[in-house]
């Protein structure tokens, strides 16, 4: 915690560029014909170029090519003499020199370090902050040492030595905006009595005993009483304070008997404790809100090679994504950053993994975290280089990882740190010694900064890592592309024997219509547009791309041949692409989830999109759902019914209870043919217990053999659609799992005139839509402009009564307006909205 900033401070900031080293000092500035113009702070030299309508994402430029100069005057109005002053810098991207009133005060070059720097003697009436940000592909072309390997990931191997993200910095699926400027916040701090700074909270279970460590620096007069007190919930404790140099140093440790845990959501309620503290100088009191403590203990089990996250001593399936920035141009944390996380948590995901491409992430997205049960894999900010180990970047990176852990300690959700991205794997494909995969940086220095700062989450060297080889799926921790990119059977998923996938699934996932205009100009848009292609992610010196990888599985699926039909019928080709990567996912989650299985958790890659297009995010750039993540909501709900492919032995039905709470339903098992009739039926009754899944096979449960699964093929199917459902005690549908034989005939199907859809508004604002239909529908989407549904892209089968619940997604639009359209639906049918003529 620190004092706030000065008002106006961050208010007017200018910036123009320069050639590499043009001008070397703020003297120079007013000689120069600069183009000036307004940039925000916190801020990129892209955010400033795009407000001022300068540049966007359709035209490259290269942000490293050239100096980039930030001004800004500022009057801190009266300074009572002898208060000490500090300026704050919480990130300067990258290679950043600064002057205040000319005198240069600070250098750096790790855009993840944070800086305070005394002016005390320095501040005047009327001041000028002046900062630049040197060119950094003139600091790649220096001579260093040669890499022991190379990597297709970035555009330069240089990068290795600069503490800078390669976001914008990677060919092939991270839009080419670099990140250059003041990224994080600016401040001017004035060190008053009754202020706090360096606050640092830590709390930790010993036992069944919560510990709250507290440290904090208070400025004060050097005659001054000083006192404070820490409370959690309703115990307090006295803090020590101890004189230090302009102020003192409070300190102390509370404790709390048997306090209630901090929970991932799925498996229970993550408890927060409010925590404050009071400052008493010379009986003047000041009372700081702390935020939320909560109390968790986190392990890591690797039996028989395996790798299974334990959160309060119960083994947790971690599922969910890899996060993406929430806005690839400034860097910060866009209005939706809690929306985004909400539909996470009510997806049913409890993990997101802020990985070593991106940036360490804000203070408001780890809160969001803790308030809303959300697990975080910490990686630290390297990928898949050969870093160097030389004194300077060491010193440089303890620095900048000290900062972060004693940054994010205090934080339930911070399940565990991660050394890296995929260096253990990139060292072992080129063929470099085991010996040489895993250097002292990440296994001596991170380890200990963790260990002092944050024992209370475990550390992992490597991702991926463990086995013969780091890659290798059925040991430790691995990416799996198995199913996805290497185009393997969706039965690889439980072949390969995965055990945790940080990693998995990148599929070039197709949004809504109204993000394909967003990069088309055509009606239906060309697919092989240069516009379109663009933006679809691909891995460096391949000579395929994501798309290639949906195809797959697309005419895999549906037995259609994907180049014929975007070539016939792109409307078709989108329609079914949008709803391939969400059955193919599901599937995968399905079989790792499923009571056979090893596996203890998967993330997809990844959760938003970076920029309009079909990417790898289940949410597109603007954090809406695209149709597979409504597949992986279902799939990854806490209390759940999933369906596996087992050949001749049918068809399995797995129910999986996360929650503390027994679970008493009904199993319904139905075989549907030609959309309406019911070829065979069973029911039974189940009572799961909290944490535990059962399994139940469909030749037993219905008494006889229908080929299920149709694997014998003893002729055509007897049915196209295998339902399973889940009831609760009041025959309330808790989870509903599809499964079509064969080449999804259900979704080629067509019907109409079976469908009716009508809506009414809640008092919230909200608004539900109840669907009926007579035939069974695949793939049925609501699609209400300005409304975001609860469920969507879901199959409905045929007298089922299907409620769907509508939010506003900014302000309510009027009128209320919509229709419902399916895969083997031939006919749009709108929605009668009630009390309207």
């Amino acid at each position: 915690m620190s004092t706030g900033a000065v008002p106006g401070l961050l208010d007017n900031w200018v910036l123009a560029s320069a050639a590499p080293d043009r001008i070397a000092e703020p003297s120079e500035l007013n000689g120069m014909e600069l183009d000036w113009i307004a940039a925000p702070v916190p801020g990129t030299v892209a955010q400033a170029l795009l407000a001022a309508g300068r540049w966007d994402l359709e035209h490259r430029r290269d942000f490293d090519a050239v100096d980039w100069w930030y001004r800004c005057p500022f009057a801190p109005g009266r300074i009572d003499p002898g208060i000490p002053a500090r300026l704050r810098f919480q990130g300067l991207a990258t290679r950043a020199e600064v002057w205040l009133n000319g005198e240069r005060i600070l250098n750096s070059d790790n855009m993840f370090q944070a800086h305070v720097t005394d002016v005390t003697l320095l501040l005047q009436e009327t001041n000028d902050l002046v900062l630049c940000f040197r060119a950094l592909t003139k600091a790649l072309a220096a001579r260093r040492p040669r890499p022991r390997w190379k990597t297709r990931l970035v555009s330069h191997q240089q990068l290795r030595f600069i503490r800078t993200s390669l976001l914008g910095r990677m060919p092939g699926w991270s839009p080419p905006v670099a990140p250059v400027g003041p990224w994080r916040a600016i401040s001017l701090e004035l060190w008053r009595p009754g202020t706090f700074t360096d606050l640092s909270i830590r709390p930790r279970l010993e036992g069944g005993t919560g510990v709250v460590e507290v440290s904090a620096f208070a400025p004060h007069a050097a005659e001054a009483e000083v006192a404070g007190t820490l409370s959690v919930g309703h115990v307090a404790a006295e803090l020590r304070a101890e004189r230090q140099g302009e102020g003192s140093r409070l300190s102390g440790q509370l404790r709390i008997d048997d306090p209630a845990r901090w929970w991932p959501h799925t498996h229970g309620a993550p408890r927060l404790y409010s925590a404050s503290a009071r400052l008493v100088v010379n009986g003047e009191v000041t009372t700081h809100d702390c935020g939320g403590v909560g109390f968790r203990d986190v392990q890591i089990l690797r039996e028989d090679d395996g790798f299974a996250l334990h959160v309060n001593n119960v083994p947790v399936f971690c599922r969910g994504a890899c996060w993406t920035v929430d806005d690839i141009v400034s860097l910060g944390a866009s209005p939706h950053l809690v929306r985004t996380l909400t539909l996470l948590r009510d997806a049913g995901a409890n993990m997101v993994r802020v990985g070593g491409t991106m940036v360490y992430e804000s203070d408001d997205f780890y809160r969001a975290c803790d308030e809303l049960g959300l697990l975080v894999w910490q990686d630290f900010m390297f990928a898949r280089m050969d870093y160097p180990e030389d004194r300077a970047f060491v010193s440089s990176v303890t620095t900048e990882a000290t900062q972060q852990v004693h940054r994010l300690s205090r934080h339930p959700s911070v399940a565990l740190y991660c050394g890296n991205s995929e260096v253990e794997q990139q060292a072992a494909m080129v063929g470099v010694p085991r010996d040489a995969w895993r250097s002292a940086l990440f296994s001596d220095v991170l380890p200990e900064i963790c260990a002092r700062w944050h024992p209370a989450a475990p550390y992992v060297p490597s991702t991926p890592s463990g086995g013969a080889m780091p890659f290798h799926a059925d040991s430790g921790i691995t990416h799996y592309y198995g199913v996805g990119a290497y185009l393997r059977p969706v039965a690889d998923a439980r072949r390969a024997g995965v055990r945790f996938a940080p990693e998995c699934l990148g599929f070039a996932n197709v949004p809504a219509p109204d993000v394909v205009a967003l990069t088309m100009e055509e009606d239906p848009p060309a697919m092989h547009d240069p516009r379109w292609k663009r933006r679809i992610p691909r891995d460096s010196g391949t000579g395929w791309d994501f798309e290639d990888v949906r195809d797959h599985y697309l005419g895999d699926l549906f037995g259609v041949d994907p180049v014929r039909l975007r070539s016939a019928d792109t409307t078709r080709y989108l329609d079914l692409s949008r709803v391939t990567s969400g059955e193919v996912m599901s599937r995968v989650f399905a079989e790792w989830r499923g009571a056979h299985s090893r596996c203890h958790g998967a993330l997809v890659w990844f959760l938003k999109d970076l920029w309009p297009g079909a990417g790898w995010g289940i949410l597109d750039s603007r954090g809406l759902p695209k149709a597979c993540f409504y597949y992986l909501r279902r799939a990854w709900q806490p209390r759940a019914v999933l369906l596996t492919d087992e050949g001749l032995n049918g068809i399995h039905l797995h129910v999986v209870n996360d929650t503390a709470r027994p679970l008493s339903a009904t199993l319904e098992l139905v075989l549907l043919r030609d959309g309406r009739v019911t070829i065979a039926q069973a029911m039974t009754a189940c009572a799961i217990g909290p944490h535990t899944r059962a399994m139940y096979c469909s030749d037993a449960l219905l008494g006889g053999f229908h080929d299920v699964s149709y694997a014998y093929r003893f002729g055509p199917p007897s049915h196209d659609v295998v339902a399973a459902t889940l009831y609760g005690t009041e025959g309330e549908i808790v989870s509903e799992a599809f499964w079509c034989p064969g080449s999804q005939d259900a979704a080629h199907r067509r019907h109409q005139g079976s469908v009716r859809a009508g809506a009414r508004r809640l008092g919230d604002d909200c608004y539900e839509v109840t669907l009926t239909t007579e035939e069974f529908l695949y793939g049925a989407h609501i699609d209400a402009h300005g409304f975001l549904p609860d469920d969507d892209y879901f199959h409905l089968m045929p007298g089922r009564r299907k409620v769907v619940r509508l939010q506003p997604i900014e302000a309510l639009p009027a009128p209320f307006s919509g229709h419902v359209e399916a895969l083997n639906l031939d006919e749009i049918v709108g929605i009668d909205v009630e009390g309207r003529a």
